[in-house]
């Protein structure tokens, strides 16, 4: 067979159910909808509980780097007005 008719024959095959249409979904009932709005709810307070336990452990995490960096900081500013004056 010609290879142009093969690629023909699987681009047809393939190509149907790539065009195919998937029926809608039925509309929901009241019940339906009663489940997606309170698992909604749930998911909003879920993501509010997890920024805010992202928000304190970041503020933590500053603090911790805060109390470490301080005495560096201060030790490394500390010598740099006695140079100074020593060159008077």
């Amino acid at each position: 067979m010609r290879p142009g008719i093969v690629a023909a024959i699987c681009l047809a095959l393939i190509g149907g159910p790539l065009w195919a249409k998937l029926p809608a979904p039925p509309p929901m009932d009241d019940a339906q909808k009663a489940a997606a709005a309170a698992k909604a709810a749930k998911a909003a307070e879920a993501a509010k509980k997890e920024n805010e336990l992202l928000a304190k452990y970041q503020d933590l995490t500053a603090e911790k780097y805060k109390k470490a960096h301080a005495p560096k900081a201060a030790a490394a500013a500390a010598p740099a007005p006695k140079a100074a004056a020593a060159k008077k």
